[in-house]
């Protein structure tokens, strides 16, 4: 039983370790999207993220193409709409996933 409750644990932290990263992706996006130009200091302040996770968001949506630098701070880009978009419908695919997944469980 021990066992059993070891590796429930760690499948769920995997899990609920990649939607907060997640989570915080948007945090971060949505601010800019609403505050931007911003800083690095700034979005910590908004969105009570440490400094060094709000570079590591910066830089994932940086790559994506969602958001670029400027003298002032981040901006976003054109890219933002379809981004928002996407992340919606795949929220959708998810959700269905996770209610399937449940399911099985029983």
């Amino acid at each position: 039983m021990e066992e059993e409750s070891k590796e429930k644990t760690f499948i769920t932290s995997v899990a609920e370790k990649e939607i907060g990263l997640l989570s915080r992706h948007i945090d971060v996006l949505t601010t800019v999207r609403d505050h931007g130009p911003i800083g690095i200091i700034r979005l910590s302040q908004v969105t009570g993220q440490p400094q060094h996770m709000i570079r590591y968001s910066l830089r994932t949506l940086e790559k994506g193409g969602v958001i670029k630098p400027s003298p002032n701070g981040a901006v976003i880009t054109d890219k933002i709409h379809e981004t928002l978009g996407t992340l919606e419908s795949t929220f959708d695919e998810i959700s269905t996933t996770m209610n399937e997944l449940k399911k099985r469980l029983k």
